[in-house]
């Protein structure tokens, strides 16, 4: 039997609004309860995976736009993802990879008015699934084509996000910029150069990520997260070497947690990184993780 758009709407309420997710939120929608620093940690993963997060002690999971938010796809489809996040022990606070790669944003021919039906789509379905922050990172999407102008790229790109912005916030989410290391993309390739684009946007919907692995693969200082942490609203985690969880080479992150401190960061980190056996590694990445943010 078909569901009626009445029907999914009270459904996804459900979902969003069960005894587990309900958390008085900030102006930025940080749940208040995350008072200590770096007290919310999760894992980007999928959903399916919320057990063994939980087990391990972590607060949320990060999922993936496409696979979880499925704004190209029908009603039906995200239907059996909210079917999903009610039995889930965790809620889904944050989902990343925002753009598939053939959405252009920057170039001869950028696809901005089919990036904002896929945004007011993708933002929708976050609200009705609880969902606080979209991550833009997206590098297929926002790379600069070869002997395109650089001036050019940036004014398309913040034009862009000035007109996402207002549609996160009529749905209560906050877009996440996130600067990809230079391997990965050509364009916002520091936490630097992503503050600079946030303060060009210029609205609260519309924030920074540090990833401490896109900085420590372009050796980024931790003073960048210093001068720009006002704008910081998501973070991500993994360590340099094959991008690992934390303690597989026992890398060093207090530096960057010293840096967030400073700045009384309050917000989410995530572990983004690739995983052996996330059922084995999980608990033990969380234990190093909360040894360093002791230590600053």
């Amino acid at each position: 039997m078909k569901t009626s758009r009445r029907d999914f709407l009270r459904f996804s309420a459900l979902a969003a609004g069960s005894t587990l997710f309900l958390r008085s939120v900030d102006a930025f929608g940080i749940p208040s309860e995350a008072g200590k620093f770096l007290d919310r940690i999760g894992i980007s993963t999928g959903i399916a995976n919320n057990g063994i997060l939980a087990a391990a002690g972590y607060s949320f999971v990060e999922e993936n736009v496409k696979n979880f938010l499925c704004p190209l796809e029908a009603d039906s489809v995200f239907e059996q993802k909210l079917a999903l996040l009610k039995a889930s022990k965790l809620p889904v606070e944050a989902c990343n990879s925002f753009l598939p790669g053939n959405l252009k944003v920057v170039g001869p021919a950028p696809l901005h008015d089919d990036i904002l039906k896929f945004g007011e789509t993708a933002f929708r379905r976050a609200k009705m699934a609880g969902v606080k922050t979209i991550v833009f990172g997206s590098g297929g999407a926002r790379s600069i084509p070869e002997g395109f102008s650089r001036d050019e790229a940036k004014n398309q790109f913040i034009s862009l996000c000035k007109k996402l912005a207002p549609i996160a916030k009529k749905y209560d989410v906050v877009i996440s910029l996130e600067p990809l290391n230079r391997k990965e993309c050509n364009f916002i390739n520091s936490v630097a150069e992503g503050g600079e684009i946030v303060e060009a946007v210029n609205h609260k919907n519309f924030r920074l990520l540090a990833d401490l692995y896109h900085m420590l693969m372009d050796n980024e200082s931790p003073a960048n997260i210093t001068k720009y942490g006002h704008l910081l609203f998501h973070t991500h985690l993994a360590e340099k070497n094959g991008r690992t969880a934390p303690g597989v080479n026992n890398e060093d992150f207090t530096p960057f947690f010293k840096a967030l401190k400073e700045v009384n960061y309050k917000g989410r980190m995530t572990i983004e990184c690739s995983w052996k056996n996330l059922e084995e590694q999980a608990p033990n990445a969380l234990k190093v993780m909360r040894s360093q943010i002791s230590a600053v």
